[in-house]
């Protein structure tokens, strides 16, 4: 399975943006899906998860409260819905799956894909 991450752009503080993350093949077996990011300088952490039936998530303290995480029917789209924007969400935002339950552990995902980078200005 390959994932493409799209819908960065720039964006004012308090502002919103939905991520979208498309996966092409075919998994072998069922997969959660999680959002990562990265900033300048830090480390790669983890966004939200969601498994394969689409109805358990886990999020990131930052994130909970402002952005939802949502699988569409056919498995093959997850999409980071993100509201009330900060500048420390500035990061390239990424999509990893892993052949397991949630998990926030980045090296515990089997296949990344590129990221899309957003940025929020104040």
């Amino acid at each position: 399975v390959q994932l493409q991450a799209s819908g960065g752009g720039l964006v004012q503080s308090g502002g919103s943006l939905r991520l979208s993350c498309v996966a092409s093949g075919r998994a072998r077996d069922p997969y959660t899906v999680s959002w990562f990011r990265q900033a300048p300088g830090k480390e790669r952490e983890f966004v939200a998860a969601i498994n394969w039936a689409g109805d358990e998530t886990f999020y990131s303290d930052s994130a909970q409260g402002r952005f939802t995480i949502s699988r569409d029917n056919t498995k093959t789209a997850v999409f980071l819905q993100m509201h009330s924007l900060k500048t420390e969400d500035t990061a390239v935002y990424s999509c990893a799956g892993r052949l397991g339950r949630l998990d926030p552990t980045v090296n515990n995902y089997d296949f990344w894909g590129p990221g899309t980078q957003v940025t929020v200005s104040s």
